[in-house]
């Protein structure tokens, strides 16, 4: 779809003024120009939905005030330039206070000024738009549906949780096992609210030191401690006005729990090294693969934070219990691999099927997506079968020895399809296999040698 053409009304009771703004801004071939020589008629023609108008401050039937303020009810996206003989700074003042967005002083040599102005506003237009398009694709990739894929009785109950999440700003406590999608839910909370528009921040609490937790979620003042070389704001701050999702929840340390819930409770955080308080304004989302209300009988998570916490419950069942959803998951998982790296969606025949409805999946989503993208790469064939899905060790071993393969060999075979599929590139796929170089080199020489 071509871009709509950028449009500009010309104010201007002046009529050889008149015609040297348009022949000015003509230079621009891109731009769409139109004159009008006072107030009514700029004002009856607004649903035309110019980008500017360059408005005379003086026209014979209104004061350029009024029309402004007009133009600005009508249509706030309207970007209004102010045009007039006198540089009155109460008047700029007063102008600019309900919206204008320059004023410019009349003169011969106004083109340039003019020129940099309506482009500086036409680029800002062109970026506004490329943040809208950006925050709709967002909020489209995190949909119910497209986060929380599944139609099964409990998929569905996921929908409703996210659903009234997003009504309010109640903090969420998310659990389930590790791989059910905890922070998937947490975005789609997040870019489905108010605040959506803002930052979504997310801190692993398991993979953050014990000593820099504090000044990770807190921030830090320059001198705070050694290697604090400058002042650094933390996860508090970076959140503002958006979500905080902090992750494995009950990893945090207990003495670093009533900081935080200080943090909750009064709204503002207080950077290590200094003594004067933050306000921040952030949704917090907390999940954990263990059980709360367990951490906090076991002394493992203060009481008084798990109520502040636990505001909104959501809960996610184990695939295990989403019945179909496996293989409604595993055929997603097939074809957002196969489109990713130009491959024909491969079919998953139903043996193998049924061999993914058997297995229990301990790593939930996760392990099932890695066991589909696995089985693509291996595959030679235009389908999936049995003997390319691999299920955990326990499966693992049960076909190793059935088939009398060592692990070494099945080790060897999973690179050798990897380097086939990606064309010998060995750094690509120790990369994507999270191996070294060396490893897949010495894998190949004693293949080579036996």
């Amino acid at each position: 779809m071509d871009e709509k053409p950028f449009k500009i009304f010309v104010v201007e009771d002046d009529e050889w003024y008149n015609r040297l703004l348009v022949h000015n801004l003509s230079l621009n071939p891109d731009y769409v120009i139109e004159s009008f020589t006072n107030g009514k008629d700029c004002l009856n023609n607004l649903d035309k939905n110019p980008d500017v108008v360059t408005l005379d401050y003086r026209l014979p039937d209104m004061q350029g005030l009024e029309i402004l303020k007009r133009i600005k009810a009508e249509n706030e996206e309207i970007q209004v330039i102010l045009i007039s003989e006198q540089d009155e700074i109460d008047v700029v003042v007063e102008l600019l206070k309900f919206g204008a967005y320059d004023y410019i002083v009349k003169s011969r040599d106004i083109r340039e000024r003019l020129l940099n102005t309506v482009q500086n506003i036409r680029n800002g237009v062109s970026l506004k738009k490329e943040i809208v398009s950006l925050r709709n694709e967002i909020k489209k990739k995190y949909s119910y549906q497209n986060t929380i894929i599944g139609n099964s009785q409990a998929t569905k109950k996921i929908y409703d949780q996210i659903e009234k999440a997003t009504r309010t700003n109640i903090s969420v406590a998310i659990t389930g096992e590790t791989g059910t999608g905890k922070e998937l839910v947490a975005k789609a909370i997040h870019y489905n609210s108010s605040r959506a528009s803002m930052p979504f921040v997310a801190v692993n609490m398991a993979a953050i030191p014990k000593d820099l937790a504090e000044s990770e979620l807190f921030g830090h003042e320059k001198g705070a401690f050694t290697g604090a070389n400058s002042r650094r704001i933390g996860k508090f701050e970076e959140a503002n006005g958006g979500t905080l999702f902090l992750d494995e929840i009950t990893e945090m340390d207990v003495s670093l729990q009533a900081k935080l819930l200080r943090a909750l409770q009064e709204k503002e955080i207080v950077r290590v090294g200094n003594n004067k308080p933050v306000k921040t304004d952030c949704r917090i989302i907390v999940a954990s693969n263990q059980n709360l209300q367990e951490s906090v009988i076991s002394g493992k998570f203060r009481q008084d934070l798990y109520y502040r916490l636990y505001g909104f419950p959501v809960e996610l069942p184990p695939l295990r219990e989403r019945g179909n959803d496996t293989i409604i998951l595993a055929k997603h998982f097939n074809k957002s691999f196969c489109n990713e790296n130009n491959l024909s969606i491969k079919t998953i025949t139903q043996p193998a099927i049924d061999k993914l409805l058997s297995y229990p999946f301990p790593g939930n989503i996760r392990e099932l997506k890695s066991v589909i993208e696995l089985a693509i790469t291996i595959s030679d064939a235009d389908e999936i079968t049995t003997e390319d899905i691999y299920l955990g060790k326990r499966v693992m071993i049960d076909e190793n020895i059935e088939k009398e393969i060592t692990l070494r060999e099945y080790n060897i075979k999973i690179v050798k399809k990897y380097l086939e599929k990606y064309e010998n590139n060995i750094k690509l796929v120790a990369d994507k296999l999270d191996i070294g170089v060396a490893t897949i080199y010495r894998m190949l020489k004693e293949d080579s040698e036996n």
